[in-house]
């Protein structure tokens, strides 16, 4: 059994192949990276490695050629070629290729999610299911650390703003959701749809439990929309990255990434790390 990873030199990638190294042999695992040496650098010496860009479809069949399972790892938007475009040239090449099956790390709910954020996993997952390749889509919800901002701020005493309300968040730590991955690629049955997160929590949970371990004082408020949008601005953020943040704190409010669901912990075996034992963790990096 063959099995790849693609965009393999990200932090997610690199987890996943470090997890996978304990059960399969390395002889098996192939990483596809867009920049070959760098991919020598940063992973492990005995993994093969293969160059392939998700713009090029071509490069992407040769590096899939011989593959039985890919962990078909997002790329991240705003390219000179759209992320729908990438999607479909990985997509096409597995097919063509002859890959199996194709565990793909979607996003939470996107079978009903509306947030912009999720508009390219919809259409990969479309296309997955049109594909007459086996899928598993691994809908991660969302990192604990993409929040280190705000614990850095409250280690540091300082206050900050968030306009996600009430919404409930299920964080998880980046390397739970990698070892799931990784999980689910060895299966011998696994199922179609993972909703993988942690016990969603709210800003004012993450604030309440930031005051615990670290001790200090701060206050991280409530804010309308341009509250937030204003206080991002004042704080010297690019326009785009505003709205960027401001879609983010929007999809949060709407529930999107609550993910009442055990499938994480029930794929490891065993409880996700403890929130106030994340926060820990990241803070000690």
């Amino acid at each position: 059994m063959k099995y790849a990873i693609s965009a393999a030199t990200g932090r997610f990638g690199q987890l996943v192949i470090n997890d996978l190294l304990k059960t399969v042999d390395a002889s098996d695992i192939i990483a596809i990276v867009r920049n070959a040496s760098k991919g020598q650098q940063v992973l492990p010496a005995e993994v093969t490695v293969r160059q392939a860009d998700y713009n090029d479809e071509a490069a992407l069949e040769q590096a899939l050629t011989g593959i039985d399972r890919l962990l078909f790892i997002s790329s991240v938007p705003g390219g000179e070629v759209s992320r729908q475009q990438q999607h479909a040239n990985v997509v096409t090449a597995a097919q063509k290729a002859g890959v199996d099956f194709v565990a793909y790390t979607s996003f939470a709910h996107a079978d009903t999610a509306k947030s912009p954020l999720s508009v390219d996993h919809v259409a990969t997952e479309k296309l997955l299911k049109a594909s007459g390749l086996r899928y598993s889509f691994l809908r991660n919800a969302w990192y604990l650390e993409n929040e280190t901002n705000y614990l850095k701020a409250g280690v540091h005493g300082q206050n900050a703003v968030y306009a996600a309300g009430h919404g409930k968040i299920s964080f998880a730590l980046e390397r739970e959701y990698a070892e799931g991955a990784a999980r689910v690629m060895t299966m011998a049955d696994p199922k179609a749809v993972y909703e993988f997160g942690g016990e969603p929590r709210t800003y004012a949970d993450l604030a309440e439990t930031l005051w615990k371990v670290t001790g200090k004082s701060f206050t991280f408020k409530s804010v309308d929309d341009a509250t937030y949008r204003e206080s991002l601005s004042a704080a010297g953020m690019a326009p785009e990255m505003v709205e960027v943040l401001s879609s983010m704190q929007a999809m949060m409010r709407d529930g999107e990434l609550d993910v009442e669901s055990s499938d994480l912990p029930d794929v490891l075996g065993r409880p996700l790390t403890t929130f106030p034992d994340a926060i820990h963790e990241i803070l000690r990096r």
